[in-house]
């Protein structure tokens, strides 16, 4: 398979996220980078671009897009998430496939008007929700969708980290990115952990949330942000989900856990043993299904096996895993524009999700059952 090309706006080597999607893109030697704007300080922006042998880089993502015409294959764009969509718009016009790191937008507004960019210009989207990739999720999925669990009542899905009340070795807090430090009509933690949990509950189910009732808290350091939210959910289908997310939880680095209950099993996964589901049986039975078991289906993929079971994945490869899939994805999309992956979410599940955050948002405001707006299923 030839590599397609990719560019970086953003993901320097000061940034969180991108070496992971450095790595995760080229570990199966799907796509190359060969250029990007890695910072907008020059120093580092200069040093990432030799450190990862990038062929060209550019002062500013203006000058990038400009440059990179007819070079390369998608935009990643990886900056901050409130300088989002100014960027993506931009690129959609000029005609680049963008991948873009969660979350898509801040708002729900900047995320319709993104897609009214990708209708106008035929664009690709793909936005990386990273945890999907995991073997046994996707077995999970399978799972769900042929029934094995009978027909799903609830799930319990958290994510709580503690990175808001940890103390650094000198007895400090722990800072974070500024920009994570600002709150705007959707709170930052919403943006940063809870776009991933409604892209779990959609991406296992297929369902859509419906109507929420939320709180939220400011418990750590930075009582400017708030930083735990509890919310009750109700989706299509008779789905009810009891969801929590948190960056005030001591003990827990990333504790994102998924519980799915059905008329006939549960499941239980949990990321920081991700390659075994937890299974339980309405007689009463329990086992433990691994990714090197004889009868699981996905994970005995060769493309989840780059070593053999005993040796776990872990979070890097399920970005891979990810990426494989975009490159799957976007390569359907440059041959034939009517693409579709039932493992690459886009602009429609971006714009559900944020709708479902600003539910949240408004519970928490108004201590009432909130409604999840339509726009996810308008395409105007």
């Amino acid at each position: 398979m030839t590599r397609l090309k990719l560019a970086f706006i953003g993901g320097g080597l000061d940034s969180v996220i991108g070496t992971t999607h450095k790595i995760a893109a080229q570990m199966d030697d799907r796509f190359s980078l060969v250029a990007g704007c890695f910072s907008i300080d020059k120093e580092m922006n200069e040093q990432t671009a030799k450190q990862w042998h990038a062929e060209r880089v550019y002062s500013n993502w203006k000058e990038l897009l400009e440059g990179e015409k007819n070079k390369i294959d998608a935009v990643v764009v990886l900056t901050p998430t409130s300088q989002h969509t100014e960027i993506v718009v931009e690129a959609i016009k000029a005609g680049y496939p963008i991948i873009c790191e969660k979350a898509l937008t801040a708002s729900v507004s900047d995320a319709l008007n993104i897609r009214k960019a990708l209708k106008k210009h035929n664009g690709y989207l793909a936005v990386t929700y990273n945890y999907n990739g995991y073997p046994m999720v996707r077995e999970l999925r399978s799972m769900i969708r042929q029934n094995k669990l009978g027909r799903i009542q609830q799930i319990h899905i958290e994510m709580p980290q503690e990175g808001f009340s940890r103390l650094d070795k000198k007895g400090d807090p722990m800072l974070p990115q500024q920009w994570r430090l600002q709150d705007g009509g959707i709170p930052t933690v919403s943006l940063d952990l809870g776009v991933h949990l409604h892209s779990k509950i959609g991406f296992l189910t297929g369902e859509s949330p419906l109507e929420v009732i939320a709180v939220q808290n400011s418990f750590g350091f930075f009582k400017q942000v708030a930083d735990n939210i509890i919310c009750i959910a109700k989706y299509t289908n008779n789905l009810v989900c009891n969801i929590w997310y948190s960056k005030t939880a001591l003990g827990y680095r990333n504790g994102l856990r998924i519980r799915v209950y059905g008329e006939k099993s549960s499941a239980e996964w949990y990321q920081m043993d991700p390659e075994r589901l937890y299974l339980n049986d309405n007689k009463g039975h329990t086992r433990v299904v691994e990714r090197g078991d004889v009868d699981v289906v996905i994970p005995s993929e060769a493309r989840y096996n780059r070593f053999k079971a005993g040796h776990p994945a872990g979070f890097i490869e399920a970005f891979a895993n990810l990426y494989y899939d975009i490159a799957d994805s976007l390569t359907a999309y440059r041959e034939n524009s009517n693409y579709k992956s039932k493992h690459v979410f886009g602009i429609n599940e971006a714009v559900e999700g944020l709708c479902m955050l600003d539910a949240i948002a408004r519970s928490a405001k108004s201590n009432s059952w909130e409604r999840v707006k339509g726009e996810a299923n308008n395409e105007t």
